[in-house]
C-alpha cells in the first residue's frame, strides 16, 4: 500500500490559479519544487514496475518512466495537474545504479573517476485537461581523477546510501571539474524546464 499525504500551506504562486499532484515523495523534489514556489497539494507516489526493457536506451527509459508514473497517478487523481520525474545517472552508456554494499560503492565511484558522465531526467507533466507533456533534460557531469584515499572519504561519508550514485550536494561536489547544464537536474529535478511546463499546465 503506497502512503500519501496532503501537503499543508499549499499558498499559490506566479498568478497560478490551480494546484498539482507530485508523483513522487522524494525529498529533494519536493524542496525543489517547493524553493521555486510550486508546492503541491498532494504527494501521491506512483507505484510502478520499473524494470529496464531488453535494449532499451537509458534516455528513452528515464522518458518512459516518468511518463508511465505520471499516467498512473492520474488515474487515481483525474482532472488535477500530475508531475513524475525519474533520474539516472549514465556512465559508459551504462546506467549506474543505487550501491546496495561498500563494494559496489566503491566499483561505483571508480566507474565515475576522472571522466564524464551524465544526468538524465525524464518528466512529464498532464494538466487537469489530460494533456500530457514529457521531456528529457541531461546534464554533462566531468570529474577529477579519485585517489583511494579520496574513494575512502566517500565512502566512510555513507552520503552514497539511498541516492542513485552519489549526492551532488555533498562530499562528492568536490571532485567535480565541470557541470554543463542544468545543475538541479543532477539532484533529482530540472527545475527551470519542468516549472516552465508546469505553469503552462496550470494556467
Amino acid at each position: 500500500m503506497i502512503k500519501t499525504f496532503k501537503t499543508k500551506n499549499t499558498q499559490l504562486c506566479w498568478g497560478l490559479k490551480k494546484s498539482f499532484i507530485l508523483a513522487s515523495s522524494s525529498p529533494r523534489r519536493i524542496r525543489l519544487l517547493e524553493n521555486a514556489g510550486f508546492k503541491p497539494v498532494e504527494i501521491v507516489p506512483a507505484d510502478i514496475d520499473e524494470t529496464e526493457k531488453k535494449g532499451e536506451r537509458p534516455d528513452k527509459y528515464v522518458v518512459r518512466v516518468a511518463t508511465e508514473k505520471a499516467k498512473h497517478v492520474a488515474g487515481l487523481r483525474p482532472g488535477i495537474c500530475i508531475v513524475a520525474a525519474d533520474t539516472i545517472i549514465v556512465a559508459k552508456g551504462k546506467i549506474v545504479r543505487k550501491a546496495a554494499t561498500e563494494q559496489k560503492a566503491r566499483a561505483n565511484f571508480r566507474l565515475l573517476s576522472g571522466g564524464t558522465h551524465y544526468a538524465y531526467t525524464g518528466y512529464c507533466v498532464i494538466s487537469g485537461a489530460g494533456k500530457v507533456t514529457s521531456k528529457l533534460v541531461k546534464t554533462t557531469i566531468k570529474t577529477k581523477k579519485f585517489t583511494d584515499a579520496e574513494i575512502d572519504t566517500l565512502i566512510a561519508s555513507q552520503e552514497w546510501q539511498n541516492v542513485a550514485a552519489y549526492g551532488i550536494e555533498g562530499l562528492f561536489s568536490a571532485l567535480v571539474r565541470d557541470i554543463q547544464g542544468s545543475y538541479t537536474n543532477i539532484i533529482g529535478l530540472p527545475i527551470y524546464e519542468v516549472t516552465q511546463d508546469l505553469r503552462k499546465a496550470l494556467k
